[in-house]
């Protein structure tokens, strides 16, 4: 088949430990150099944790596997230092259009508003996307050592720390870690080593994957088919990617062979029903798929935390995989960064499972629900498909019926423990909705002095306080000794000052002044003069208050790193 790309070899590097005979005793260990491994260890190193990353590969992933990137899932690469090169690559889309039989039944909008730095969508080979990861990652040596081809054939999990058994060309060694994180897929083999499970269904059906090469003038749009008369019976979706790549996915039903529907002349005759005789074509790569959804009970073991399809799975319906693997892993990594530093009890990690078993459920809810209605199972639940696919094209209260997949969206921890006050008593009411705690903080363009940017961009790594400094000179005045002794208590602790402000305020430490470029943040954080929010290092609202105060500010860290948790029963004692 022909290909528009070429994998890169990376190379193997004989360890150091074979020459020694001590055994290295490692702050984390992470096993996996995929997506949700190479964003771990690029987010610990941002925040000064080392890590060693292996791999039993020497390469990126060969096909493009998961295409679609969210929103959320970019904004979280731009804190990274990954977005860019995607967003360069990638192509843009945020309309897509669902189709029953032979005519369009509606359309849909998934960005309506502007003044986002990151699009709804991009679609980008999974190769590329873990290229640019290494990429990063390389620029950060100093804390990741990336091991190609080095296997991990044995782990030793203690509630203390962890012993593994490293296989190499050259013969094998042992590393000790603190923690030990475990992203090496959907069959993970160090879940079967320490005898854990990942639990839930199977669907009955198959899927096949085609990857084909062609000019075409279909608009960059996401187009799902029900029933269309080039594939009776079945559903097919199509996305553009880049260098003139489309992605087709045929659902083939449960009885079709695998490797039979993978031959080039039985993909053929589909993709030219698809696309009409005169339309010329190359087939890049094909896949036939079952899929499962499911998760483990517990995302940690001991000292062992499990991310990504390690930890929990989907069907690809709804790109709910590979974004909701990076919100875990965000999600994770601020956390494990400030026990080890020192800054918050072990406890913390505890919150990593309890808010991220919430995202892979409302993941898997999703994801199934999807393909119910995809691949209805039943006459009755095929008619309802069909009935309410006729409706949408005429009410718009059916169109929310209809499920093609539920799109990935970021995911909001409103019932976390971590959370603190909400905004009772603002000017504006309680704020927001979609920004009470444990909401993502949402973006808007700003101004840092003479140069244009974005909000998100100031937030991210560590606590973030945005103030509307908007306050007249005498309350300012009144503030600066708060904060002031505030930034000196809390070292994690950035102030964010909406102006225009007081020069008092905008002279203390650590201290940004921007201005609302377009009034959008003040549109999209409720703001009124004097109103703070006191954002997590991976960009989540903590808590927010309609004027600042510095006890209730301390009070709201503490309970963001799980402080309040070490009085209550744990697996974890405190660091």
């Amino acid at each position: 088949m022909p290909t528009t790309y070429n994998n890169p070899v990376y190379p193997y590097r004989r360890p150091p430990e074979l020459d020694s005979q001590d055994v290295r005793h490692c702050p984390v260990v992470i096993v996996g150099a995929g997506p949700s491994g190479l964003a771990a260890a690029i987010d610990l190193a941002q925040q000064g944790i080392d890590s060693v990353v292996l791999d039993d590969n020497n390469t990126v992933s060969v096909g493009s596997r998961a295409i679609c990137f969210a929103k959320r899932t970019l904004e979280i690469l731009d804190r990274l230092g990954c977005a860019q090169p995607m967003l360069d690559k990638g192509v843009t889309w945020q309309h897509g259009r669902v189709f029953f039989q032979d005519r369009e039944v509606y359309d849909f909008n998934l960005l309506p508003e502007e003044g986002h730095r990151a699009p709804a969508f991009i679609n980008l080979q999974q190769y590329y996307f873990e290229e640019y990861l290494v990429d990063r990652a390389d620029t950060l040596a100093e804390h990741i050592d990336l091991r190609w081809l080095h296997s991990v054939i044995d782990v030793d999990a203690q509630p203390d720390q962890s012993t593994i058994t490293v296989s190499t060309q050259d013969g094998d060694y042992r590393l000790t870690c603190d923690y030990l994180l475990v992203a090496d897929g959907a069959n993970s083999n160090i879940r079967d080593m320490l005898g854990l499970e990942s639990k839930g269904q199977v669907f009955q059906d198959r899927f096949l994957i085609a990857d084909v090469i062609m000019k075409a003038d279909f608009p960059t749009e996401r187009w799902f088919w029900f029933d269309p008369p080039f594939h009776p019976g079945q559903s097919v979706l199509l996305h553009k990617q880049p260098d003139n790549v489309w992605r087709i996915d045929f659902q083939l039903g449960w009885d079709a062979d695998p490797e039979e529907e993978k031959k080039e002349e039985n993909i053929r005759p589909r993709v030219q029903a698809m696309l009409g005789e005169d339309v010329e074509f190359e087939l890049e790569w094909a896949s036939v798929y079952t899929f499962r959804c499911r998760k483990m009970d517990d995302f940690i073991y001991r000292r062992v935390m499990f991310m990504g399809d390690a930890a929990h799975q989907v069907s690809p319906f709804g790109a709910r995989g590979a974004n909701g693997a990076l919100q875990s892993t965000e999600n994770l990594t601020w956390k494990l960064a400030r026990v080890l530093r020192g800054e918050a009890p072990r406890a913390l990690l505890e919150t990593y499972n309890t808010e991220r078993q919430h995202g892979a459920a409302e993941n898997i809810l999703n994801s199934t629900r999807a393909t119910d209605f995809i691949t209805p199972k039943s006459r009755i639940s095929r008619l309802f498909r069909d009935t309410t696919l006729e409706l949408a094209e005429h009410y718009p209260f059916a169109r929310r019926l209809v499920n093609s997949g539920r799109l990935s969206m970021p995911c909001r921890y409103h019932d976390s423990p971590l959370n603190g006050p909400d905004a009772v008593g603002h000017p504006a009411g309680s704020g927001p909705a979609d920004l009470r705690p444990g909401s993502p903080a949402k973006d808007a363009p700003i101004r840092l002095g003479n140069e244009s940017a974005w909000l998100l961009n100031q937030f991210g790594n560590r606590f973030v306080l945005l103030l509307d400094g908007r306050v007249a000179t005498r309350q300012a005045e009144s503030l600066v000794s708060d904060l002031k002794a505030l930034l000196e208590e809390q070292p994690d602790l950035d102030l964010l000052v909406l102006g225009p402000a007081s020069q008092a305020l905008t002279r203390l430490p650590r201290t940004t002044l921007i201005e609302d470029a377009e009034g959008r943040v003040v549109e999209r954080y409720g703001l009124a003069p004097g109103a703070v929010y006191l954002v997590r290092p991976d960009q989540h609202v903590a808590a927010r208050w309609a004027e600042c105060s510095r006890e209730a500010v301390n009070l709201a860290i503490d309970r963001a790193l799980g402080k309040p948790l070490v009085t209550k029963e744990s697996r974890h004692a405190t660091a």
